[in-house]
């Protein structure tokens, strides 16, 4: 059956002639880009049924749990190792680096131990030891293989066949690994206050030794100390910093509605009370540059004293105080370049602004929406994180020969840990070791799980797009609602976001699936991109790079404008209710014959957007700065004791920009959607009372339009 529809003809570049019946976002429309809609619709089937086998043949324990030599898990209960929660390394001397331990590669035999050694012993003192005093086998036989109980064995045997270490050195787990205790004492590397070892082969070793083996551990260990006084820091400030958060977002909601009443004064604030607050940062700077400058030690360089975890030592060096000044010089100078040269064009974006704020003021709801894509983005990255996962802990254990000879010819192949000692390997290759490597298979599940990996990543991506989509269509369609009402708000059709989103979700989830689509592989792109970019970091092909870096500088270039075209066809569609190509056309036209006013009115308006969020953070920020550093003395007894006060600090700007950033976000994508109709509007209509305008007067005026037909106008 034809439906009936109020769509103004179709135009090539053309503008829209004036229609009598149009009232804003067509309401009998059809269902628009089906065929995308239904691939959309099977790829999400698909997508369930990726996660429903992933959850078959996944395990997350292989995750969660450290494995042994044996493909076994420690720590899981109902096992045998139920109460062996930590891993641990015969000989942690063949081991490389931190990430060869993480990844289960070192040469070496692991075994699951319910805690780590605390004294230093080899396997020759113990069984010395052992004919006067039998706890010494009992303490030394647990990091041994579980069965061995034979402490007379001869020492070669045991360390041929690898029955038990043939040393122990005090250590502390770590990622539930065992990892020795280092301990920097005066400049010097000690484990258990010492500073060599016996190897078990003879020889005297440094705990040098041991830390080039585990290099990077002890830079580990520390920031898990830091990690611990973090979360200290957040146990005890949770409540004021949720105090903060609450308070910025009250701030960016009064910021949003006041604007309405006191849009130019209010604005016209926020530019001057950032000029002078980032002019009194510069001067500040200053003062404290050139108060150090000249005393011993603040001429050292940032490179020099590396990362600090308090951060009151950058504070302490002239050249943090000259970045920080240079810095804001140039943040300011752009501020004030901007407002010499675009003073009109930023009249004209309050304006938009101010009109934006109204809007907002007549649909209220619109501002609690960003929930509900939060909650979709939530559901998104959860089943994607859940599914790789499980992707991931796909399979069944897989053993390779590891060897600590360069010229073993075994290395990295598979084998069988129950007859390897019996194989020729082990006299080719003495040393070498059957370990477990990962979890794997031969089947064709198993063999294409890193291409069902990028399948999970790519669909994932779809779909955050395709939510955040709805998002700005739902949003659209509410504000154009509110725009092509004549009489405002007595126009305005009732429930019109709970409409909008209906309409979106009815007929245009196949043209919102095409949008994302198109978006979501140039990022997948991209994301391919940054990956042969990490893998390439240490090739010396320059022509290799260079094209890299040019293929990645094109994407980025590309993804930007496609997310702009994006959202000014979604406010299109919203309005028309045409197909994705359609609507992308005609917003495309109808953004290049007005391309000065996009250019510099859409710029304009996100920089003062951006400068709200940036008074807003930074006033919250300046205020928790003052209260966590104690100098409120109203409030003193009530500030918590903490490690570094900069965590909380920190939380609440960061916090307090991402509430601003959200509420913002609604009030961008309404000052968007204003834009777009308002360019509209002119060229439906000339001001006559049988074509009038329906912008609101306030605009009309900076405009300099009159009401009269034909007149020409200009934006200066």
């Amino acid at each position: 059956m034809a439906r009936k529809s109020a769509i103004p003809p179709s135009y090539y570049g053309q503008p829209h002639k004036f229609d009598p019946t149009f009232r804003g976002p067509i309401h009998h429309r059809g269902c628009t880009d089906v065929l995308c809609c239904v691939i959309f619709v099977i790829v999400i089937l698909g997508y369930i049924v990726l996660g429903t086998v992933a959850w078959m043949h996944g395990d997350p324990r292989k995750v969660v749990y450290p494995t042994d030599s044996y493909g076994q898990f420690c720590g899981q209960q109902g096992t045998p190792n139920a109460n062996k929660a930590i891993l641990f390394y015969f000989n942690i001397l063949q081991c490389a680096n931190p990430t060869v331990l993480i990844n289960l590669q070192c040469p070496t035999t692991q075994l699951c131990v319910s805690k780590c050694p605390d004294r230093f012993a080899t396997y020759i003192d113990m069984q010395y030891n052992y004919r006067r005093n039998k706890s010494y086998w009992e303490y030394y036989k647990q990091f041994c293989k579980p069965g061995f109980n034979n402490p007379d064995k001869p020492v070669s045997h045991v360390l041929r066949d690898e029955d038990c270490p043939s040393m122990i050195v005090p250590s502390r787990p770590f990622l539930q690994r065992c990892f020795p205790d280092f301990i920097t004492r005066n400049g010097t590397l000690t484990v258990a206050n010492q500073t060599s070892f016996k190897d078990g082969h003879g020889k005297i070793r440094s705990v040098v030794d041991l830390r080039d083996a585990a290099n990077g551990i002890t830079s580990l260990l520390d920031a898990k100390e830091v990690g611990i006084k973090i979360f200290e820091d957040y146990a005890s400030s949770w409540f004021w910093i949720l105090i903060g958060l609450v308070i910025s977002m009250l701030v960016s909601l009064i910021f949003i509605l006041l604007p309405r009443f006191t849009a130019g004064v209010l604005f016209w604030m926020v530019i001057f009370g950032v000029i002078a607050a980032v002019g009194y940062g510069i001067w500040h700077c200053y003062w404290e540059y050139s108060s150090l400058k000249g005393k011993p030690d603040s001429d050292i360089t940032i490179p020099d004293i590396g990362f600090q975890t308090d951060f009151r030592v950058y504070l302490q060096l002239s050249q943090t105080w000259l970045i920080f000044m240079i810095s804001l010089a140039v943040i300011e100078a752009i501020i004030i370049l901007v407002l010499i040269f675009l003073r009109n064009r930023v009249r004209i974006a309050i304006a938009l602004l101010k009109e934006g704020s109204k809007a907002i003021g007549c649909i209220m709801s619109t501002l609690f929406y960003p929930i509900i894509t939060f909650l979709l983005l939530a559901i998104c990255i959860a089943y994607w994180a859940v599914t790789a996962v499980f992707l991931a802990s796909s399979g069944d254990a897989v053993y390779k020969v590891m060897s600590t000879l360069p010229n073993c010819k075994y290395t990295n192949l598979t084998c069988d840990p129950e007859t390897f000692s019996q194989s020729n390997v082990t006299k080719l290759c003495p040393g070498s070791q059957c370990t477990f490597a990962f979890y794997g298979g031969e089947s064709l599940y198993h063999r294409y799980i890193f291409v069902l990996q990028l399948c999970n990543l790519l669909v994932f991506l779809w779909l955050v797009n395709f939510t955040i989509a709805l998002g700005q269509c739902t949003l659209a369609g509410a504000f154009a609602s509110y725009y092509w009402a004549l009489r405002k708000p007595a126009d305005i059709p009732p429930c019109p976001l709970a409409s909008s989103f209906g309409r979106a979700l009815r007929y245009h989830t196949g043209s919102l699936a095409f949008g994302a689509l198109i978006l979501s592989i140039v990022q997948f792109i991209r994301i391919i991109l940054e990956y042969l970019d990490h893998k390439l970091k240490g090739a010396h092909n320059a022509f290799t790079r260079f094209l890299l870096c040019c293929l990645k500088c094109c994407f980025w270039c590309l993804e930007h404008f496609i997310k702009f075209m994006n959202r000014n066809a979604y406010i299109m569609i919203s309005i028309y209710g045409k197909n994705f190509c359609g609507s992308a056309r005609d917003a495309f036209f109808l953004l290049m014959r007005n391309v000065m006013r996009v250019a510099v009115l859409d710029k304009v308006t996100d920089f003062l957007l951006f400068l709200g969020k940036l008074l807003i953070s930074g006033s919250v920020g300046v205020l928790a700065f003052f209260f966590f550093t104690r100098q409120i003395p109203v409030i003193q007894q009530e500030v918590p004791s903490l490690n570094y006060y900069w965590v909380p600090l920190l939380t609440v700007i960061f916090g307090s920009y991402m509430i601003a950033h959200g509420f913002f976000n609604v009030y961008a994508m309404c000052v968007d959607t204003l834009f777009l109709c308002f360019c509209e509007d002119l060229e439906r209509n000339d001001g006559s009372p049988s074509k009038p305008y329906y912008m609101p007067p306030g605009l009309h005026r900076i405009l300099d339009k009159t009401d009269q037909a034909g007149k020409k106008y200009a934006v200066s």
